[in-house]
């Protein structure tokens, strides 16, 4: 096993990627969190209110041996619409922007060169915001694994299981 790596990823609402990261050979740990704002130690309240400044986000954990880090951005820029400013399907505000929080300018740099590499995928603009990484806040125990706790939930039917269909198709080597 090589040395564990980190990336901490908004993409809207962080059920979706959370189900298809859960999924994905290599990845040891995902947890649904909130980076990005001033609030200390908010609530998902207080984050879906949109005063937090925070955005929904993920901490992914993985083995760059066993499943490389362009994996994980392509899921990233798989499982959301990076063209859509501040807005994921029905969920709209600040909370649910594109954003990728960067630990130092090298990862920083990174993250600029897969937006541009993704760019070519899309016919408008990728709007994912680079943002230095500052606290992050684990979400309440029912925002963990949610796809798999509550996969009959009508959100999980509608919005998720089509997100997870197309990261297999798209990902079949690394996403069961």
């Amino acid at each position: 096993m090589s040395e564990l790596r980190t990336l901490t990823l908004g993409a809207g609402c962080f059920w979706c990627l959370d189900a298809v990261y859960q999924r994905t050979t290599g990845v040891t740990s995902v947890i649904s969190g909130y980076t990005g704002g001033h609030t200390p130690n908010p609530t998902y309240r207080e984050v879906c209110s949109g005063t937090t400044g925070h955005a929904e986000a993920l901490r992914v954990t993985f083995d760059p041996g066993i499943v490389p880090t362009e994996v994980i951005l392509g899921l990233f820029f798989t499982g959301h619409d990076p063209t859509s400013l501040n807005a994921q399907g029905y969920d709209v505000g600040t909370q649910y922007r594109s954003a990728m929080f960067y630990s130092d300018e090298e990862e920083r740099a990174e993250f600029a060169r897969a937006i541009d590499d993704a760019q070519r995928h899309f016919d408008r603009p990728i709007v994912t915001t680079l943002e230095p990484l500052g606290v992050f806040h684990d979400a309440e125990d029912v925002h963990q694994d949610f796809y798999t706790n509550y996969r009959d939930n009508g959100y999980c039917r509608v919005i998720i299981d089509p997100k997870l269909s197309r990261a297999r198709r798209d990902f079949a080597e690394w996403v069961s």
